[in-house]
């Protein structure tokens, strides 16, 4: 009897070691990883409904505001992606130039902002609006841009390019590269009521 509890006790004891060290070899158990610290960068740290960002610049006056229904904005790549931006863009004599798009990524340290999927950009006292698919702003030298087909129209008049730049602060656009435009006449209505 004495040698089977002690037969019986040694088992146990071996079944427990073997357990221990299987639990301690175990790969699904618990592990120290260190964290990736390119995966962390892509993480955002704020998402925010209903949402407004001023951007001001050295001088303290405001350079562009934007307004959107969704924001996500990744704290390490200073990076801010929106979904429907209405953006307002200052120019040197603070003329309110107005922008729009379907989505939108806002670079915060270099106030550089990308609207995509007809976007539209309305100058602030000629009346005209440019429609392109994409539109990137330099919030510092205040440029707009567009390498995508562009339609600039100021109705009844419309022009097409290839590319375009605007200047905010001369009020100058450029269009380059498959230029043509519809410029009606101007019929003998449109003279009187002038």
């Amino acid at each position: 009897m004495r040698f089977w509890v002690k037969k019986r006790a040694w088992v146990t004891t071996m079944v427990l070691a073997l357990g221990g060290l299987l639990v301690w070899l175990d790969p699904r158990g618990p592990q120290d990883q260190a964290i990736d610290p390119e995966a962390r960068a892509q993480e955002p740290g704020h998402v925010l409904e209903n949402a407004e960002i001023t951007l001001f610049g050295e001088t303290g006056a405001i350079q562009q505001s934007l307004t959107t229904p969704r924001l996500v904005h990744t704290p390490q790549t200073a990076m801010t992606d929106v979904i429907l931006p209405k953006a307002i863009l200052f120019d040197s004599e603070e003329r309110q130039w107005r922008a729009t798009a379907e989505t939108g990524t806002l670079n915060t340290d270099t106030q550089a902002l990308t609207l995509a999927g007809s976007a539209q950009l309305h100058a602030p006292d000629e009346g005209w609006q440019l429609n392109t698919e994409l539109l990137h702003y330099d919030g510092i030298t205040r440029h707009a841009w567009s390498d995508a087909e562009t339609i600039l129209q100021q109705p009844p008049q419309r022009i097409e390019a290839s590319r375009m730049d605007v200047w905010l602060d001369d009020s100058q656009i450029r269009l380059t590269n498959n230029v043509r435009g519809v410029h009606p006449p101007t019929t003998r209505s449109q003279q009187e009521s002038r």
